[in-house]
C-alpha cells in the first residue's frame, strides 16, 4: 500500500435544511508532507469531535480504488482526492483484508488499524447528493481510521509497510457489516 495523495480539510459553514453546519469533509490535497498527531492530523479541520478524529480515529485512510466504483455513479463529480474525507488516499487499501490492530510503518510515522468510517450526511453534502449514504453502507468501501502509535510526518509516495499482523481480529469490513446489522441499514 502506498500514499497517492495527502488531504488537509479547513472549517467550512454550510446551509443544510436551514441550519447552519460546520463540517471539515471538504479536504483536498496538498503537496508537502502532513503531520500525524496522536489524536490528529495536523492543520486538518474536525468539527465533530464525536465521531472523528481522537485517540481511535486520528487518520482516516481510503483506497484509490473504491473511486472507481463511485465514478460510474456520480460521473458529473470532481473525484478530487480528499473527496471522501481521507487525510490519506492510499492506492490499495482493502477493509477485507485489514484487521483490527493491524500495524503500520509509514513515512515517519507507525500506524495501527482501528475502526471503519461509517457515512453521515455530511457526505452526502460533499457529493450533493444524499442517495451516496445509502450507497456507502451497501458496500465495504469504508475506509479504515487509524490510531498513531508514532507521531511523525508522511508524504505522497510513503509506502505501508505492515510489522504486526492481528489476523486473529476482525477485519475492518467485518466491523462494517456488524455495524450496519446494528444500525438497521
Amino acid at each position: 500500500m502506498k500514499i497517492i495523495s495527502t488531504n488537509i480539510g479547513e472549517r467550512k459553514e454550510i446551509d443544510w435544511k436551514g441550519k447552519k453546519v460546520t463540517t471539515g469533509i471538504f479536504k483536498f490535497p496538498v503537496s508537502k508532507p502532513i503531520f500525524l498527531d496522536a489524536e490528529e492530523v495536523k492543520g486538518d479541520e474536525i468539527s465533530d469531535r464525536k465521531h472523528h478524529g481522537g485517540i481511535l480515529q486520528a487518520v482516516y485512510g481510503y483506497s484509490l480504488k473504491h473511486y472507481d466504483y463511485f465514478k460510474k455513479l456520480y460521473p458529473n463529480v470532481d473525484f478530487t482526492y480528499g473527496i471522501f474525507g481521507e487525510n490519506l488516499t492510499i492506492d490499495d487499501l482493502d477493509e477485507t483484508k485489514i484487521h483490527q490492530g493491524d500495524t503500520f510503518t509509514v513515512g515517519e510515522a507507525i500506524l495501527e488499524a482501528t475502526v471503519q468510517r461509517n457515512p453521515c450526511y455530511k457526505l452526502g453534502i460533499r457529493f450533493n447528493n444524499m442517495k451516496i449514504v445509502k450507497q456507502f453502507w451497501n458496500i465495504t468501501f469504508c475506509g479504515v481510521y487509524f490510531k498513531v502509535l508514532q507521531t511523525g510526518f508522511v508524504k505522497a509516495g510513503d509506502e505501508f509497510i505492515k510489522i504486526k499482523s492481528c489476523s486473529e481480529n476482525p477485519t475492518i469490513a467485518d466491523l462494517y457489516v456488524a455495524k450496519r446489522v446494528e444500525k438497521g441499514v
